[in-house]
């Protein structure tokens, strides 16, 4: 089935045996039996020399697993040129990040997914972050990092894009520390 995306919340598939379009937010065509739902796995915020500075996990993964997997995509990412994309086939799930200054923002996404739309949604986080903070810098993520995961939540649930609209986001954060 061929799909064609319309924004990160929504994407159109088009069944060829059943010649039909359907909505579904991150879904193949409901006709086809193996509907595969498509997600985040993980997040991983990582300066320059390789210090994660936030992560946050879709799926269970062991200790160990999560170490080598930091180091291996931070391996990835930080030695490959810029003239290259920003999307990189690595195991079973695709890496799609971008470069903040001294930060990689780095989401892990099933490989059917639209990488631009994890991009859109990687500046958007990004933008977020930048008005909540007010010209966000590392130091903000590293003494903040309850407000970046209640950023995060806002944004992100169970590894699916949830809200796409900045200033909702927005209001539902200044909501919530009002309530603190």
């Amino acid at each position: 089935s061929a799909r064609v995306s319309s924004g990160p919340w929504l994407s159109l598939s088009w069944c060829k045996k059943s010649s039909c379009f359907s909505k579904r937010r991150a879904l193949h065509c409901p006709h086809k039996t193996n509907n595969i739902k498509t997600m985040i796995r993980f997040i991983l915020l990582q300066n320059r020399q390789g210090k994660t500075r936030l992560s946050k996990w879709y799926l269970p993964y062991e200790d160990e697993e999560k170490e080598k997997l930091k180091l291996e995509i931070h391996r990835i990412i930080t030695t490959r040129e810029s003239k290259f994309t920003n999307f990189v086939e690595y195991r079973s799930f695709k890496i799609i990040y971008r470069r903040y200054a001294g930060l990689f923002f780095t989401f892990a996404v099933d490989v059917n997914d639209n990488e631009l739309a994890y991009l859109e949604a990687i500046h958007l986080f990004v933008e977020v972050l930048d008005h909540f903070f007010g010209n966000v810098c590392e130091l903000d993520l590293v003494f903040n990092f309850h407000k970046v995961y209640m950023i995060i939540d806002e944004m992100f649930l169970a590894g699916e894009v949830q809200e796409t609209s900045k200033p909702l986001i927005i209001n539902r954060l200044q909501m919530l520390e009002r309530l603190e």
